[in-house]
């Protein structure tokens, strides 16, 4: 199994700190888990024109194939003007509608402040659910106060992390077991 982990923005180093905390909670209970950190300040990836995602090259395509080829997602969004950046839209944008169809994605979200708190429900999650995912219900909200010197201090902030680490594991096995399940109700 593989978890892709998405820090979705081109600047700044909270979200990728805070998905880099779940993804290491997740590797170090989960040793048959492989997980990577996509952190798109890495890539410089073409804006979506509608092209049909194989017609994209170059660090574009190469995030879309590794994206594409994971079995479920952690994905890391900072607050701008109170929605997701321009470039995780830009991300899903680029990928085929059903890619996340039955997969698991848990949520981290960075910002300022608590005002931000409720952005995941109203702009990331209805992306989310339109793609098909199963998101997980709980997400980890991280604040500017939780971090000194680029490190996450608060131990309730990592604990949180953690959880959202365990959840979305026990997720992935409960979605593979109900798809088990439904493949085994037809017999062809």
């Amino acid at each position: 199994m593989r978890i892709v982990g998405i820090a979705g923005s081109i600047v700044g180093s909270k979200t990728r700190t805070a998905v880099k905390q779940v993804l290491k909670s997740i590797g170090e209970k989960n040793a048959e888990i492989e997980v990577e950190l996509i952190d798109l300040a890495d890539y410089q990836i073409q804006f979506s024109d509608g092209r049909d995602f194989r017609d994209y090259q170059d660090d574009t395509r190469n995030v879309i194939e590794k994206i594409m080829s994971a079995d479920a997602y952690i994905i890391g969004t900072p607050t701008f003007q109170a929605s997701i950046p321009g470039t995780l839209k830009n991300i899903f944008d680029l990928l085929p509608i059903d890619i996340f169809k039955d997969k698991v994605i848990g949520v981290v979200a960075t910002a300022g402040s608590a005002k931000h708190y409720l952005m995941v429900e109203h702009h990331l999650k209805p992306i989310l659910n339109y793609m098909k995912a199963i998101v997980v219900p709980k997400y980890a909200f991280v604040e500017e106060k939780d971090y000194l010197n680029g490190e996450i201090v608060d131990d309730e902030v990592i604990f949180r992390l953690s959880r959202l680490a365990e959840d979305t594991v026990v997720m992935i096995n409960e979605m593979k077991a109900v798809l088990e399940a439904k493949d085994e109700a037809y017999p062809f």
